[in-house]
């Protein structure tokens, strides 16, 4: 259910996510073991852009299922509460 809700929210996240948010919320998903260092490294080194950094990271974690959307979105409200409830 959270995987589906992380992808129907998936292009305006995209669109407004920070270069510092998605370093915060890579930081977060690599502490609670959704992400691993490799994973985490591949988001930053190969996109150069901010928006194919989110693009690669929401993607990363929708693949990854419904407990790792859940805890995604839970970071993400925690970090920027303002873009989470404009995404609802």
């Amino acid at each position: 259910m959270a995987d589906k809700e992380l992808g129907a929210m998936r292009r305006r996240l995209v669109a407004q996510m920070s270069r510092e948010l998605i370093s915060q919320l890579l930081d977060d998903l690599l502490e609670d073991g959704v992400l691993n260092d490799g994973e985490k490294d591949a988001v930053l080194e190969e996109n150069k852009s901010t928006a194919d950094r989110a693009h690669c990271l929401v993607d990363t974690v929708i693949k990854k299922g419904d407990e790792a959307s859940r805890k995604m979105i839970s970071h993400l409200q925690h970090r920027d509460p303002t873009l989470y409830s404009s995404l609802c």
